[in-house]
């Protein structure tokens, strides 16, 4: 395995991070605790998680993967030292998440401390706010953006959660935070704020980011580099689309398409055309489809670690092997012709 730093904290992680929102859904309990096995025998120190989680979020599934990690650190409590563990606020709009409330100090705190019970665990290394509580141009939203409509009233809130954030730091349940699906003003702003009021600095963003989703490329590119900001891509595989399994209209059973109903925005005949190229790529290169898509995410100057998930442990194996392979010039000259012709397929 390969490490760098998370942000500017000095915490080393592994460029692979382990993604969790299928358990609880898609896997079960005895599922990840095998891919938990797994990955950390890997050498991958990081894992993702999110209170919102297992997805589909669902009443029913709601905590579910948090509770399958606690269930496994309960079991391996050596294993915790040597784990960066992060997990995510959830934001308004689910009523069975607090009442749909947005954010308040109540609100955060509670959050902070049902997921600490959830995991099993006295801290969280990364504390993330998993969208922002204003628009924001992600999970297709790109398409009909609206921005936010007053600035202040923004400003004040984003000043509000830095401040509660800072004092579960000083209580010692979380380490950092960071923010997901966000964008370079959010990152900006929550960076003004901390140094103005000598709150913590923000040290990551989570985006969706892969092959067929580059929007970041453009504008998140210099403020992470820049800032000292881990960028932490999410969905490399764009959903598996990248790997082909949805292509001539499959869709196979218990396939992340399958759970969201049969259908998802993201499967655009556009995205399909461009996946085929993709495949082709793939094949001359000799790897995995799936090794192309995370290999190539791993390329990218900005990102720290990418997010990876699986159903199946040989899913995970293939994912986790892409932390050695490398795409050779003509393999990264042939993707960017492809994204030339498909620049955004969804």
């Amino acid at each position: 395995m390969h490490y760098t730093t998370l942000g500017q904290t000095g915490i080393q992680i592994s460029r692979i991070c382990l993604g969790t929102m299928t358990w609880g859904n898609q896997n079960t309990e005895s599922d990840a605790h095998a891919q938990m096995s797994y990955a950390l025998e890997q050498g991958v120190n990081f894992w993702d998680t999110a209170e919102m989680y297992a997805v589909p979020p669902s009443a029913e599934t709601y905590g579910k993967t948090e509770e399958y990690i606690g269930s496994w650190l309960a079991t391996n409590p050596s294993a915790r030292p040597n784990i960066v563990l992060a997990s995510k606020l959830a934001g308004p709009n689910r009523k069975w998440i607090r009442g749909g409330a947005g954010w308040s100090p109540t609100a955060i705190h509670s959050a902070v401390e049902a997921s600490l019970q959830r995991l099993k665990t006295d801290y969280l290394d990364l504390y993330q706010l998993h969208w922002p509580s204003r628009p924001y141009p992600h999970h297709q939203n790109h398409w009909a953006f609206a921005s936010a409509t007053n600035r202040a009233e923004q400003i004040e809130t984003m000043h509000m959660a830095l401040s509660t954030l800072a004092e579960c730091i000083k209580q010692g349940k979380i380490r950092h935070i960071g923010l997901s699906n966000d964008t370079p003003w959010g990152i900006h702003t929550y960076l003004n704020l901390a140094e103005k009021f000598n709150l913590p600095r923000i040290v990551s963003v989570q985006n969706e980011y892969s092959l067929l989703y580059r929007m970041d490329d453009n504008y998140m590119n210099e403020i992470c580099t820049l800032e000292g900001i881990s960028y932490l891509p999410y969905s490399p595989l764009a959903i598996g689309i990248l790997t082909g399994k949805y292509q001539n209209g499959a869709i196979p059973k218990g396939t992340r398409v399958d759970v969201m109903g049969g259908t998802s925005a993201r499967l655009t005949a556009i995205a399909q055309e461009a996946t085929a190229e993709y495949l082709t790529i793939a094949q001359q290169a000799d790897i995995t489809p799936a090794q192309l898509a995370i290999a190539f995410t791993l390329t990218r100057p900005f990102v720290t670690s990418t997010i990876i998930g699986a159903t199946t442990l040989e899913q995970l194996k293939e994912d986790i092997e892409s932390i050695d392979v490398i795409l050779r010039t003509e393999t990264m000259q042939a993707i960017a012709t492809v994204h030339k012709q498909y620049p955004q397929p969804y």
